[in-house]
């Protein structure tokens, strides 16, 4: 009796050990992450989650965006979840981010998509669901098929270069190659009007010599200028969607001894890019603020998913011209300023 009454009591001790672990285990689980977003629990105390989906995670524009969106995140405290193409333009893996972070039950989704037109029914199947998506840096086709969209005035810091570029050559005839993007993005399309505009030209004049898609890339950026030059060998301007293209270019002219006596013009602003025109190698670049976008973008999903309003219609975030060779009639700021503002 004795015995029996000892293991009885052994097993009674055993069994509340173990309902004494499993309740803590449950408290636990219930108790959310504190980690990265990632990993956060599904738990009603969860960090509100953010997505960011950027076109590529190497050029150094959208490395600075994804700094200021974890900057951001952290400051707001809510979790961030982030994704990147493979490439610029590859539009199926931003399709499959937006599907996987809608799975993962983030409040808001930040975007630069790669194909404005191609990514709408994804965005839609998203927003449908309770996210709210933001366009960063690039505008969707519709740009009604975001909630809201923080950029660039894409437009206008291509008219600002290419007002430079016309004051900048006093009258004379001018042969030019535009190194663009790639078909389908808008704000590779908004730069480049922005420049014809600014230039006071139309699409199809015969001072466009030359036409090559870059996709933003130095190394393709170099190949475009080199067709060029085996197309229009006296070309005299080169506008550029951005300056990766821009030094590109350079390397080409400079191959042909042709590096002084060109004119090149960019968007983006970037350390490396704003360098390259103190240096001389660019004339002149339109500056935009990435850090500022996410920024902007991130507080604004935080503070809707706090109960405040859906951020709505289109925010500009800013474009300044960048040269050390300022013209009459273009206001613009020189390199100290450009360098203490650029990023990358």
């Amino acid at each position: 009796m004795y015995r029996l009454t000892r293991a009885a009591a052994r097993t009674a001790v055993r069994a509340a050990v173990g309902l004494t672990v499993a309740a803590l285990a449950l408290t636990a689980c219930g108790s959310g992450s504190k980690g990265s977003s990632s990993t956060a629990g599904s738990g009603s105390n969860d960090k509100i989650k953010v997505g960011l989906i950027t076109k590529t995670d190497t050029n150094p524009f959208f490395v600075k965006m994804k700094d200021g969106a974890q900057k951001a995140a952290t400051a707001n405290n809510v979790d961030l979840v982030t994704a990147a193409g493979k490439f610029d333009g590859d539009n199926a893996s931003q399709i499959t981010a937006i599907e996987n972070m809608t799975a993962a039950g983030v409040k808001g989704i930040l975007i630069t998509p790669s194909d404005s037109k191609a990514i709408v029914p994804a965005i839609a199947k998203a927003r449908a669901k309770g996210v709210m998506v933001i366009a960063l840096d690039s505008p969707t086709d519709p740009q009604s098929a975001t909630d809201a969209l923080f950029a660039t005035d894409n437009l206008k810091a291509g008219e600002l270069i290419g007002a430079y570029a016309k004051a900048a050559m006093a009258g004379k005839r001018a042969k030019i190659a535009t190194l663009d993007l790639a078909p389908g993005v808008a704000v590779g399309q908004q730069r480049h009007d922005g420049f014809l505009k600014g230039f006071g030209i139309s699409a199809g004049d015969k001072s466009i010599v030359c036409s090559q898609d870059t996709g933003g890339d130095q190394a393709k950026g170099q190949t475009a200028m080199e067709n060029c030059l085996q197309k229009a060998s006296d070309l005299n301007v080169v506008y550029t969607i951005n300056e990766p293209a821009a030094l590109g270019a350079y390397t080409a002219l400079k191959a042909k001894g042709r590096e002084k006596d060109v004119l090149i013009v960019s968007v983006d602003g970037g350390c490396t890019g704003t360098q390259a025109v103190k240096d001389g190698k660019i004339a002149a670049t339109s500056q935009q603020y990435p850090l500022k976008m996410a920024e902007d973008g991130i507080k604004a999903v935080a503070d809707y998913a706090k109960g405040g309003a859906k951020a709505a219609g289109y925010t500009d975030t800013g474009v300044t011209l960048i040269t050390d060779k300022p013209q009459t009639g273009v206001d613009a700021k020189d390199t100290t300023y450009g360098l203490a503002n650029c990023w990358g």
